[in-house]
């Protein structure tokens, strides 16, 4: 696996808040009127999409405060910082997409069983003004979701509520047309299948960062391979490479020296290697010779 350098340009912090504080009162609103026009036209797939829409509004309203929250400085009991509240807060929204699909499964698959007529232009017409506002919404969030998951979990549910918006427009037009009323419960199973689809792709990015799992543009292999091919080292073990943040990596390692190496010039050798050829800054590296080298060298990642 190779190695990327990503460059990600800034964004205002309190902009962004404003977009997503609008983005809240657009989704609420229509979670609203969904509602509503789902009743009256006694459309499953309608009251579907008020569902995620809702947790479309839910869902921003998560990260607008984790990102207010991921601002804060580091302190004495969070010595990281709080950056990684963005991934807490998309894990909080993708489990919440699984679980609405999970409920509109079992609806939907009710509905076959015991069908009810719809008024189909009720439907088109309510799913219309939802998808301009989805779309809206989407537009919002898409600048700011490029360098954050928490965002980015957001957007995604902005953008499958868009795209379900339009297979309700569907939906209703085939009623409107053939008074084909099953095409109602079946495109709510097709809504909620897209909803486990997304979350499925995206919940183990966010899980392995949470995890502290290595970074995907880096190959810990390789790492220690280019650690061990520098001048003065003899192995390295106690290897750790994990994400601190979603855009900051880091690495702890042990580095035994050989016999003729000075230890901080082959610390400084080691961190601007870091730095140039895997854009690693955050190094903690632990210089052992001759005698000094730790007793469980052998029961960790390396090859000491």
């Amino acid at each position: 696996m190779g190695h990327k350098h990503t460059h990600h340009h800034h964004v205002d912090p309190n902009a962004g808040d404003t977009k997503v504080a609008f983005a809240v009162a657009l989704n609420l609103a229509l979670t609203v009127a969904q509602i509503i026009g789902g009743i009256f036209a006694g459309s499953l797939s309608l009251i579907a999409d008020a569902m995620h829409n809702l947790s479309d509004a839910m869902a921003l309203i998560i990260a607008f405060f984790a990102r207010k929250v991921a601002r804060r400085p580091a302190d004495a009991r969070m010595t990281f910082g709080y950056g990684r509240i963005e991934a807490v807060a998309a894990l909080i929204n993708y489990t919440t997409l699984v679980v609405v699909a999970l409920y509109l499964v079992y609806e939907g698959i009710a509905r076959f069983f015991a069908p009810t007529e719809v008024t189909g232009w009720i439907i088109v017409i309510v799913a219309g003004v939802a998808l301009a506002i989805d779309l809206g919404t989407a537009a919002l969030t898409y600048r700011l979701s490029k360098n954050s998951m928490n965002i980015r979990a957001a957007f995604l549910h902005n953008l499958a509520d868009a795209l379900g918006s339009v297979a309700v427009i569907i939906a209703g037009t085939l009623v409107i047309l053939f008074e084909w009323h099953w095409v109602d419960p079946l495109v709510t199973l097709l809504i909620a299948g897209y909803i486990l689809w997304h979350a499925a792709v995206e919940m183990p990015d966010v899980i392995r960062l949470l995890m502290l799992g290595s970074p995907d543009d880096l190959d810990t292999v390789e790492v220690i391979a280019a650690l061990e091919a520098e001048g003065g080292v003899a192995s390295v073990h106690h290897v750790h490479l994990w994400r601190m943040g979603e855009h900051v990596n880091a690495l702890e390692a042990h580095i035994v020296l050989t016999s003729d190496a000075t230890a901080s010039q082959t610390r400084t050798a080691l961190r601007e290697m870091l730095l140039t050829r895997f854009s690693l800054s955050h190094c903690t590296l632990e210089i052992e010779e001759n005698g000094t080298i730790c007793v469980h060298s052998k029961q960790v990642i390396g090859h000491g």
